[in-house]
């Protein structure tokens, strides 16, 4: 091997080294925006569905037990609506997935801190830089049990 291929081999070669944890890194982003926007089928990144019973008796839930209420759990952002309606969404931002966005219980919406993004109580876009809606689930109230599942 002659002296100049020897040094374009190391120099390929340390360049992959430095690079393989960055292109890592940033496959890992767009993965989960490209196959998961907004949060998807389920936040938590994990397999399996959303399915968790929240005790409203407990203090850790005790913000859901008044109107306009809010508390985030596995990625999920659960908020008890100023007329008594329970609302679940996904709690990563469609837009850059920021987490955890907020309940604004004055005006019945959704907020995304991070660039100012709004959503309706259904998940749907309000107003951008967001393009996606969020993603909801269901809730089932059961005497003091609510149920999240999608």
């Amino acid at each position: 091997m002659k002296r100049n291929e020897f040094f374009s081999a190391v120099g390929i070669s340390a360049g992959m080294l430095f690079m393989a944890p960055v292109l890592s890194s940033c496959s890992k982003g767009l993965t989960d925006a490209t196959t998961n926007p907004g949060g998807g089928g389920n936040p938590g990144g994990g397999a399996g569905a959303v399915d968790f019973t929240l005790d409203l008796t407990s203090p850790t839930y005790s913000a859901l037990n008044s109107n306009g209420g809010s508390i985030v759990k596995d990625n999920i952002i659960v908020a008890r609506t100023s007329a008594g309606v329970y609302v679940a969404l996904t709690s990563i931002c469609s837009h850059q997935q920021f987490n955890p966005i907020a309940f604004d219980s004055v005006a019945s919406r959704f907020h995304c801190p991070n660039h100012g993004s709004n959503f309706g109580l259904d998940g749907s876009v309000i107003n951008g830089p967001a393009t996606s809606a969020l993603t909801k689930y269901n809730t089932q109230l059961t005497g003091t049990n609510l149920r999240i599942f999608a």
